[in-house]
């Protein structure tokens, strides 16, 4: 019988986001609608104000915060991978 913590964690789908070659990095709101995680930009921008985004397990509100190359971002059933172009 599984333990009630192993019950209770939720499966995230992953996505691997490769940065643009010479782009350092992506907007926060840029990388969810790039990856389809949201419907629009307004919705992305709701999402991270209401802090309902992790950014490498702590919340994020910036909207416009920059993602780098080796960060993860959490949101909804979802776990992005941001990878570097190199």
């Amino acid at each position: 019988m599984p333990r009630k913590n192993e019950a209770m964690a939720k499966k995230l789908d992953r996505i691997v986001f490769t940065l643009r070659e010479g782009d350092e990095f992506i907007p926060l709101i840029s990388l969810l609608k790039a990856c389809d995680v949201v419907y629009s930009g307004s919705e992305a921008q709701e999402v991270v104000t209401a802090g309902m985004v992790l950014r490498n397990g702590e919340v994020e509100t910036r909207k416009r915060a920059k993602i780098t190359a080796g960060e993860v971002i959490v949101f909804e059933n979802y776990e992005i991978l941001v990878e570097g172009w190199d």
